[in-house]
């Protein structure tokens, strides 16, 4: 049985689902890790980021799929991406 048209995305909000998970996600995670550096120990945080950076880098790209919109997920992940780094800018400084 096919699935029901009005529960599918349309392809530009596939894309930008599928562009926000691996990119938007990505960077998240990137940026998240690098403000833990201004808090732990190098050495710590790249230990703990073999593991963590993985498991949040696929719990971010689930939510993009699960999230409606794509566009609010580039907004999300951006706002993020950019307040991860902020805080790693002012706390290094």
């Amino acid at each position: 049985m096919p699935a029901n048209k009005k529960y599918l995305s349309s392809p530009f909000q596939r894309f930008l689902k599928i562009t926000g998970g691996f990119v938007g996600g990505y960077l998240v995670m990137l940026s998240f890790h690098l403000m833990l550096t201004c808090i732990f120990h190098d050495k710590d945080v790249v230990i703990t980021a073999y593991l963590s950076g993985y498991v949040l880098w696929a719990v971010l790209l689930l939510y993009a799929f699960l999230a409606k919109n794509g566009w609010w997920t580039w907004l999300i992940y951006t706002v993020l991406t950019v307040a991860f780094y902020l805080l790693f800018h002012f706390l290094h400084a």
